[in-house]
Parts: structure tokens; C-alpha cells; sequence
């Protein structure tokens, strides 16, 4: 599904619709250039699961866990992550199937241990359409086992 934000204000909309709809166990990852607007949709999507807190990157602490929604919201960002064999001081296993929902931004950069079913979102920016335009495209848990 190829779904078009025309301000950041969609893209957190977006995302809220998302959250809304995640279920517990559910794994997301998350791709786009920097500036994209991938916080802005993760800000939407903790809304969408009821979660009140401010949600920011978690770019140096690689993992941020926010409760007090429906559900818990296991927040990865992986942009700094020296090594796949990092990921496990994380508790990154227990967390895929743990009773809350994984987003990860820049998941392209630790594919080999991401679970098969999940839901791939990825933003792009297109210019040609307005700087504030973004395309963004989600593919459900059984179109991504590659």
C-alpha cells in the first residue's frame, strides 16, 4: 500500500492510523533518508497505541520503551549500531516477541536478524511533488521474507 503525506502533520497521521491498528508481537521497520520525517511517524504511531510521553529518536541509546499505552512501544533505532552482535546486548530476541510492538528505524542495516513477518515501512521524499511531499509505502508481514 502506497500511502502520500503532503506535511508532517499526515506523516504523524500516518503513523497514528498504524499504531492504531498494531497488535501485540508486531514487529515494523522503518527505512528512509535522514529528514524523511521517520520520528514524526514514530510520534504518530506511540500516539496510535495510546502513548502520551514525548517520543523522540533514540539514536544514542539505540532502544527507548514507552508503556502506558495499550500496548508498549519498543522504540529501536539502529543508525549507530557497530555490529549485528550488538543488537543482542539489547535484548533484541526478547523483544520481537515480547507483549508490546518493535519499530525500527534503519532497519536495513541489521536485515539478517530481523524477523521474517513483519511490516516493512519505508518513506521517500519527492521533490518534484513539494519539499514537504513523502511517499510512503507500507508492505504487510507476508510480502517481506526475502
Amino acid at each position: 500500500m502506497v500511502l502520500e503525506s503532503k506535511s508532517p502533520e499526515d506523516t504523524f497521521q500516518i503513523g497514528m492510523r498504524l499504531g492504531q491498528l498494531a497488535k501485540a508481537g508486531e514487529v515494523y521497520t522503518l527505512t528512509g533518508d535522514l529528514g524523511v520525517g521517520k520520528t514524526v511517524f514514530t510520534q504518530g504511531f506511540a500516539k496510535g497505541l495510546g502513548i502520551e510521553e514525548p517520543v523522540n529518536s533514540p539514536t544514542f541509546t539505540i532502544l527507548q520503551i514507552y508503556e502506558g499505552g495499550r500496548l508498549p512501544l519498543y522504540h529501536f533505532d539502529v543508525y549507530r549500531i557497530g555490529s549485528v552482535e550488538e543488537m543482542d546486548e539489547t535484548g533484541f530476541e526478547e523483544y520481537m516477541t515480547g507483549e508490546g510492538v518493535s519499530l525500527i528505524e534503519w532497519a536495513d542495516l541489521i536485515r539478517e536478524i530481523l524477523p521474517g513477518e513483519r511490516t516493512r515501512i519505508r518513506i521517500e521524499k519527492d521533490l518534484e511533488k513539494g519539499f514537504d511531499y513523502r511517499r510512503i509505502t507500507v508492505e504487510a508481514a507476508e510480502e517481506c521474507l526475502d
